[in-house]
């Protein structure tokens, strides 16, 4: 590990490149992820955000460039090795075990810290039944312990998405559409348990469409297009350039056309 590596940077991404064919879904991507702030990507579809959740998570292998976990590699690790450093995602489809129980849904992810050769016996799995049920109170599931996955409404199973996460201790949470299709009640809710994380020193990257959104939650934004990133700072002043503004609004002009 590097001497000078700034303990405030999390996950370094350093000039990551990815091509599908001849088309770049990552091109020259260098940026950072800081301990505690909330970091979105935007761009327009296609643009190579979720490409980029799944290189920085091991799910998809870059062809050059490097990805830094507080100053090592992770380049060559397995997604759920990555995982268990503290780099957890949501995705799009959700990806529940449907046919389990809400509770167990959580309880699954804690299973590094329930093998059999570790230790804890009884106490540690009502320990962890106890933490369960504390994740699941704080994201409104507490109702919906013994109800299976598949049984919840939309807005449930985006939460106990969120809730597994929570369960599994991340220090990083990737987010991929995390508020869409939330109701305005869930939606509080939801804005509630991503402050709560990162006050207490979580680290967020989400990936969001909805502007409204974007400048309620945003420290940083990451403005990505074709690939490149074309801008990385405050959100305020990025929003404010017209030539990325032509790009966002001109890629929501096109879809709704």
């Amino acid at each position: 590990m590097s001497t000078d590596v700034d303990p405030q940077v999390l996950l370094s991404i350093r000039n990551l490149n990815k091509s599908f064919g001849g088309l770049k879904v990552t091109d020259g991507v260098t940026m950072d992820l800081r301990a505690g702030l909330v970091t979105t990507l935007v761009g327009p579809n296609g643009a190579g955000k979720t490409t980029l959740f799944n290189q920085i998570t091991g799910h998809l292998a870059p062809d050059s460039g490097d990805i830094l976990w507080q100053g090592r590699s992770v380049l060559g690790r397995s997604h759920y090795a990555i995982a268990r450093m503290g780099v957890a995602r949501t995705f799009q489809d959700l990806r529940l075990f449907d046919q389990m129980t809400v509770e167990d849904n959580l309880l699954t992810v804690m299973e590094p810290s329930a093998w059999v050769w570790q230790r804890g016996g009884r106490a540690g799995a009502h320990a962890r039944r106890d933490r369960a049920a504390q994740i699941l109170n704080k994201t409104g599931l507490a109702d919906a312990a013994k109800v299976r996955a598949v049984e919840l409404a939309y807005a449930e199973r985006k939460f106990l998405s969120l809730a597994r996460i929570m369960a599994a201790d991340a220090k990083i949470w990737l987010l991929d559409e995390p508020a869409s299709g939330l109701d305005r009640g869930s939606y509080k809710l939801f804005l509630e348990l991503l402050r709560g994380a990162v006050g207490s020193g979580v680290t967020v990257c989400i990936i969001e469409h909805n502007l409204d959104i974007v400048l309620s939650v945003s420290d940083r934004i990451a403005f990505l297009d074709r690939g490149k990133l074309l801008a990385d700072g405050d959100p305020a002043t990025i929003l404010k350039d017209p030539h990325l503004a032509a790009i966002y609004f001109g890629e929501q002009t096109e879809a709704a056309s």
